[in-house]
This record gives structure tokens, sequence and C-alpha cells, in this order.
């Protein structure tokens, strides 16, 4: 009792390396931490972005465990022992909370648009349809996973992000760029987005609700409840718009539960969800059929569990379902003609169950474990033929995916060193030579002093091709049953530096990916068609920088922070450089991207956040000329967006108006996709305390 009320009479505590057993996997870090309130565990997931952190725990403290208020680093997953972040070896961008909460965004998508590394391709805004490219990588390659369950859709990486979550249960998104198979598993090619929710919250619910042009209307909702050793927490939210063109209305529904349960030094926790989207589809696959629709719905459970003490197990069990439905003539549509007579029904299936060990020593961290993933489709377009129909289904596929990896970290005063490998096996290459391979991974960091770090890595990776790639035959497109797996391998080498003030990173990064797998039109026919390209060589460098212009010229100013990103990427190909093709994916990657983002006070209480993005993408595409029904090689062009938000808070409430493209530029993403002009929307979020 008297040990309770020591820590309870004391705010902060400073320690310069843990003992205890629960943090003895950090024992060897060597690291100045302050200390206020946090179980031992919660060191693997703790938000510390920014120094008031947005939650605390709603679980009382057990006396061997040490309450925490605050990290100076955050705590990231760039390798299979999560270490704080001026330590990982790799570039990894993290989107705090309070940056998501002044954004004049309306989902994860939007959002991501804003990090200059990260290329998002959007068919439909807020959350309708996007895919994500890191490094010049095409959609499928990116691991797309929430509080750590790989959720990346087998079927295409179209529907990768038809996950349920709103932006108001999002506590910090991680992005770590270049291949990450070791770290997220075979099909990170080109890395990963980890989004990482609200676990805890120091709120009992919240509420936000907002309107605006196009027929747009939002609302979230969320509530909590605690007891002496568990948290349990429910989301809603729901979008609306009647669409800024003819067929691209869209209504979506995200539901969300989650519950810990603490249990001495060990945690579990349990998360399910529903994501339901329908929306119009304009000209999203083909030009020439702007009526496209399409009606999708993901389903995902998960539990997993992590114990204590210097060895400790991390098992993780998931499965994740996703129907759709793709109609190419809207229900409804007259006119019809008579050769289209139903849409594609597809489900795709995915479960696993992964082993994540840790144990610490005087040497450092070792990680080792594996993991066993199957993903299946049912289709009446994709696959093999079924010997007796199901249902809509006259197709299927199946394959699983077996690996197993070790990884060392070596954590020194000044030094890390991360050694490891992924050993994988996919029973859908039983038959050829390449039906497993080794991935290793070799990660340094230096810090010269607590400001500044340089790191270096190396690493490969492979990809299976989607069921899209291999078996898609409809349209203008034309998939390939005999495509093979990618490979790459990636260097890179960075700079960091953060102090009170500033925040910066520099890195520059080479990538050579073989059997690239892309979509290439045929001139001679007419269609893309799915095949294995030839090498190709990506160089990038990029740069970023915040200033907390509160902490460096004081609060009086109105001036609270100022973001700047910049990055640029150049390929070699032979293959290219002879053909020009034009290419649904790989060679359409954007050659720069720059971002900037100001914070700035009107008055009291009253703020506003402006973005801008400018970015100019290489490669062409087919467009679509409406009059003569022809499609004609373009290329892409450069455009520039700015955004705006004001934020009103008060007590508990905050009123908001986002103004986004407010100069009402024309510009599109991907292909003939027009993309929304001037959008104005406002509303209002409630917190009970």
């Amino acid at each position: 009792m008297n040990r309770q009320k020591q820590f309870s009479d004391r705010k902060t505590f400073r320690f310069k390396r843990f003992a205890r057993r629960s943090y003895s996997v950090f024992n060897s870090i060597h690291k100045s931490v302050t200390i206020g309130v946090l179980s031992g565990c919660a060191l693997l997931s703790a938000h510390a972005a920014s120094v008031n952190p947005t939650e605390k725990t709603g679980i009382q403290a057990k006396p061997d465990t040490i309450p925490v208020k605050e990290l100076d680093e955050v705590v990231v997953t760039a390798s299979k022992a999560p270490l704080p972040l001026n330590m990982a070896a790799k570039l990894v961008t993290v989107i705090t909370s309070k940056e998501i909460e002044r954004a004049p965004v309306r989902s994860t998508e939007d959002l991501l648009n804003y990090v200059a590394g990260v290329d998002i391709l959007q068919r439909g805004p807020h959350g309708v349809q996007a895919d994500i490219s890191l490094r010049g990588g095409s959609f499928d390659q990116a691991a797309i996973l929430l509080n750590g369950v790989n959720l990346t859709n087998p079927q295409t990486g179209h529907y990768s992000f038809d996950i349920p979550i709103n932006l108001s249960d999002i506590e910090r998104i991680e992005i770590v760029q270049g291949p990450s198979s070791l770290i997220f598993g075979a099909g990170a090619f080109s890395g990963g987005v980890n989004i990482i929710t609200k676990k805890d919250t120091h709120s009992n619910a919240f509420f936000k609700t907002e309107g605006g042009m196009h027929g747009l209307f939002g609302a979230e909702a969320r509530g909590a409840y605690k007891t002496a050793n568990s948290v349990h927490r429910l989301s809603a939210g729901y979008k609306h718009s009647g669409g800024y063109i003819k067929n691209s209305d869209y209504d979506i529904v995200n539901l969300l539960w989650q519950s810990r349960y603490n249990f001495d030094n060990s945690t579990i926790d349990v998360q399910a969800g529903v994501n339901d989207k329908k929306y119009g589809a304009n000209t999203f696959y083909t030009a020439a059929y702007p009526q496209q629709y399409d009606d999708t719905r993901g389903v995902f459970a998960s539990v997993k569990g992590e114990t204590g003490g210097k060895l400790k197990f991390i098992p993780q069990l998931y499965w994740s379902r996703h129907y759709d439905v793709y109609h190419l003539f809207r229900p409804g549509t007259t006119d019809i003609p008579s050769w289209y007579t139903t849409p594609n029904y597809h489900r795709s299936d995915v479960y696993g169950l992964n082993l994540n060990m840790q144990y610490a020593s005087d040497l450092g961290i070792t990680s080792f474990g594996g993991e066993f993933r199957n993903e299946g489709i049912l289709s009446s377009n994709l696959g093999r033929l079924m010997r007796q129909k199901s249902g809509n289904y006259d197709k299927w596929d199946n394959r699983s995916n077996i690996s197993f990896f070790v990884e060392h970290n070596f954590v020194f005063d000044k030094l890390t060193l991360s050694v490891g490998g992924l050993y994988n096996y996919n029973t859908a290459l039983a038959d050829t030579l390449k039906a497993n391979g080794f991935y290793p991974a070799i990660n340094v960091s230096y810090r010269t002093n607590d400001a500044v770090s340089l790191y270096a890595s190396w690493s490969k990776s492979t990809r299976m091709p989607t069921f899209t790639d291999l078996y898609y035959k409809a349209g203008k497109h034309r998939g390939f049953a005999g495509l093979t797996p990618e490979y790459s391998q990636s260097v890179e080498i960075g700079w960091r530096y953060k102090n009170s003030v500033l925040t910066a990173n520099l890195n520059v990064f080479y990538t050579k990916g073989d059997n690239l797998i892309d979509w290439i039109l045929n001139p001679l026919d007419g269609f893309y068609h799915a095949q294995n390209l030839a090498s190709l060589g990506t160089y990038g460098a990029g740069w970023d920088a915040t200033v907390n212009m509160h902490q460096w010229l004081g609060e009086q100013q109105p001036l609270q922070s100022i973001q700047i990103g910049y990055q640029y990427m150049s390929q070699k190909s032979d293959e290219a450089r002879q053909n020009n093709p034009v290419s649904a994916y790989v060679f359409n990657y954007l050659r720069h991207k720059f971002t900037v983002g100001v914070q700035h006070r009107i008055v009291k209480n009253l703020s506003l956040s402006w973005n801008l993005r400018w970015q100019d993408r290489a490669g062409n595409y087919l467009k679509y000329i409406t009059e003569i029904k022809e499609e004609q090689p373009t290329a892409y062009q450069p455009f520039g967006l700015v955004d705006v938000k004001a934020n009103y808070a008060l007590h508990n409430i905050n009123i908001f108006v986002n103004a986004n493209n407010i100069f009402n530029t024309t510009h599109v993403d991907f292909g003939n996709i027009p993309q929304p002009g001037f959008w104005l929307t406002g509303g209002m979020s409630y917190t009970l305390r």
C-alpha cells in the first residue's frame, strides 16, 4: 500500500534503464525515459509522439508495474521486436492522433495523401476506393494491417482498405517503407501500413456528425465500458454522398468492437468488425462503361495474447472474409445490352495463426516464430472451374503460405544492429523450383547523440500474384495463370534529427525488382495483359521536417507547427525505354511529390490547418474520348491541391469546417477517373468524459 501510494503521490519518474521483469525486453536499451503511467506490456503499443497522450488506461496498475505518463520516443513496429523510433533502422512515418484531428479529411486514404512518401491512387474519395503505393510499388505490394492483423486482400489490393475503421478510432498510423517481408509477412513487398486504434480511453462516449456539398452526411459514435481488469469499446460510423459527378454516390457503414483483458503480467486483445460499402463506380475499371456499380462487405475477427517476462509469447489468430458484387451496369440502368447477363460475384477468405516469441538477454532481443496463412476465393469469374456450382460461384482457388522467421536486435548504448530472415513456402508453388525461399534483412542504427541518429538497411522480399492477376478475364483485361511471384531487394540509408523544436528525416534508397507483375497494353489486340516484367531499378530520395513553432517562438505568437515533405523517384528499365508501354501500375509512379502543412491560431480556441499537395506522375494512360468512343495514350499531368480546416474547441465540443481543393483544380489520380473539385463540409463532435 505504501508503495502504491508513493507512485500516486509523484507524477513522474526518470530511469536510465528498465530493470523490472515486465520491462526486461528493454533492459539493454540504456535510454533515458520519463515515467508517469503505463503497464509494462503496454510499452509495445504506447503512443508517445506527443507529450500529452490522448489516452489513459482505465485499468488499475498492479504492484509490479509502473504507470507511465510519457515516453520521449514512440515505440514502432519496424522490426519483429518493437523499438523506439530513434532506434529503428528503416524509414518509419508516424501519423499521430493530433495530426489526424486537425486534418481536413474523411478517411484514412485521404489522410495518407498528406505523406510525401505515399502515393494514393483515388478512384472514389472519402474511403470509397483507393490504391496505396509505397516507393513506386503497385497497390498489391503494400501490406495493410489493423492493430498488427494483416488484412491485405488476396483477390485484389483495390479492396485492402475495406476495413471497419473511423478516423476518430485511430490512435496512430505507422508507415514502414521498403521491403518488409520479415516484419509483416511475405506479401509486404514494398512496405506496410499498420493502423493502430485507441484501445483504452478516458472518454465514456464520443459523437460526431457532419454534412456538406453533394449531399454529404456522416456520423460517428463510440463508447467504452471499463472494469478493474478489462476495457470494452464499440464504435460505429456512417458516410453518405449523392456524388460529385453522375454515378459517384456512396454509402459506407463501419462497426468495430474491441476488448482488452489484463491478467497479471499478460494481456488478451479481441477485435471484430464489419465494413459495408455500396457505391457508384463511374469509369473505375473501364471508361467505356460509366454505369459500373460495386457492392462490397468485409468482416473480420482476431484474438491476440501477450505475456510478460524475459521470454514473451505473442500468439495471434485471425480471420477475414470479403464479399464483392460487381455490376458492369448499375441495377436499374435502362437499355442494358443483351450480352450482359449477370454481375461478377466474389468471396475471398483469409485465416491465419502466427506466433512471435521474444527473448531478452544481455546481448539484446531475439525474436523467432512462424505463421500459417490460408487464402481462398469463390467466384463467378476468378479461379479454376468447380465440379459443382455453389450458389453464384462456379470457380475457386486456394493456397497456403507457411513461414518461419528469426531476428536478433543487438542493442547497445549508441548502436542497434538487427539481423534476421524469413523462410517462406507457398503451396501454390509446390511443383516449381521456387516453392520456397529465404529473405534476409540487415538493419543498423547509430545514435551520435540524443538528437541525431544514422541508419542503414538491406532486405529482400517476395509477393504472390493476386487471384485477379491470375484469372481475371473481362472487358479489356486478361489475367495470366502462369504468373510467377515477384522478388525484390532494397538498400537504404538515412539520417534523423529530433529535439523539442525540430524533427527531420533524410533518406536515399535503391530497389531492384524482378518478375514484377503489371498489366501492360498490347497494341495488337487492344487488351491489358497481366505479365511478369524484367528487372526494374527504382532510385529515390526523400526528406521531411516538422517545426514546433510554440517551442521555438513561444505560445504568444499564432503559428503552432509547420510540416514539409518531399520525395523524388526515378526508374531504370530496358523494357520501358524500348517499348514505352502503357502500364496500368508499375510504370505509373510518382516522380515528384511535395507536401506542406501549416497550423496556426486565429483567436483563442479557433485554429486553422492548411495542407498543400503537389505531385507529378510518370507514365501514360488511355484517355477515353467520349465523342468518338476511342482511347488515346495520354501522359499524366502534374497538379497541386490546397485543403483547409477550421476548428473551434469549446470544452468538450469541437466545431469544424473543411474546404477541400479550394481552387477547384481539375485532376486525375488514376486513368480517366475525374477527382472532386471544391468540396465544402462542416460539423461538430462531442466527447463525454
